[in-house]
């Protein structure tokens, strides 16, 4: 909430001491648009959808995760157009960016590679829920991390949305932190990165 894409991109090279680069990888960060956000009273953010609390016990303001989701989809599809395979994309993000990946992918692309979300959390009557009941296709999987000391983005929030994936078919991971606040770690991006070379291999690589 309130950063751009390209503080997130300096953000992970403090945490990590370097870019998250990769040889045969694009890494894309995009920036939300500014809007009114309600938590902040209405005050203008970069945040990927509204909210009326943060909040897992509220309904989801799905006017405005839907607009972002027509948006995002456009950028899914310019890469496709530049000749990545839809079954090549990671999508995933930090808290908010969590969320919107998981509504993106679980509603509208599930042939994605896989989804991350990293101290993020679903609406106990999210749309996500929703559309999986209805789906019988095999769904991108699901790497998660969250702090168990995160006070904005409560751990069990972050639990019970795995939980509920999971119950809906999706293979679901999810690394618990001890200690760690509404925040990125070192050896939570190492896991992240390792996660990602294992689902987007160099293309002819061997796979045990």
């Amino acid at each position: 909430t309130g950063d751009t894409g390209q503080g997130a991109r300096a953000w992970i090279k403090q945490v990590l001491n370097q870019d998250m680069a990769f040889q045969h990888i694009k890494v894309i960060y995009p920036t939300a648009p500014a809007r009114p956000y309600t938590p902040m009273k209405g005050t203008f953010s970069t945040v990927w959808f509204d909210r009326y609390k943060i909040s897992n016990d509220c309904p989801e303001h799905i006017e405005s995760i839907d607009s972002m989701c027509r948006g995002l989809t456009d950028l899914i599809n310019d890469e496709i157009k530049n000749g990545i395979a839809k079954n090549r994309i990671l999508i995933g993000g930090f808290s908010m960016g969590g969320g919107m990946a998981m509504h993106l992918a679980y509603r509208f692309h599930q042939d994605l590679a896989g989804v991350f979300a990293l101290s993020s959390f679903l609406n106990k009557d999210s749309a996500v829920y929703q559309a999986l009941k209805r789906n019988e296709t095999v769904l991108p999987e699901l790497f998660q991390c969250h702090g168990t000391a995160d006070e904005l983005v409560l751990y069990s929030w972050g639990e019970e949305t795995n939980k509920m994936l999971k119950s809906l078919g999706v293979s679901t991971s999810l690394h618990t932190f001890p200690n760690l606040n509404h925040e990125l770690s070192r050896t939570e991006i190492e896991k992240l990165k390792t996660w990602i070379l294992e689902k987007l291999p160099v293309e002819g690589a061997k796979t045990n």
